[in-house]
């Protein structure tokens, strides 16, 4: 995969994380999904393309409805 830049890009946390608690962010561009820890930003990121965060999020929502 290409190297993206995603220091411009705008950094989302769930509204559902506690303040203290260890969540991810995200950060979505046109051709890249970046995920980052929450508490250790500076450790790295993950990019994925949006085809396969797509997948994972449709797996996610299926696991939800059979559990």
């Amino acid at each position: 995969m290409n190297s993206v830049r995603l220091a411009d890009t705008a950094w989302r946390k769930s509204s559902r994380s506690a303040n203290n608690s260890y969540c991810v962010e995200v950060a979505v561009t046109d051709e890249v999904v970046g995920v980052r820890d929450t508490k250790d930003r500076e450790s790295g990121t993950l990019a994925f393309s949006r085809e396969r965060w797509n997948d994972f999020l449709s797996g996610l929502r299926n696991q939800q409805h059979h559990p």
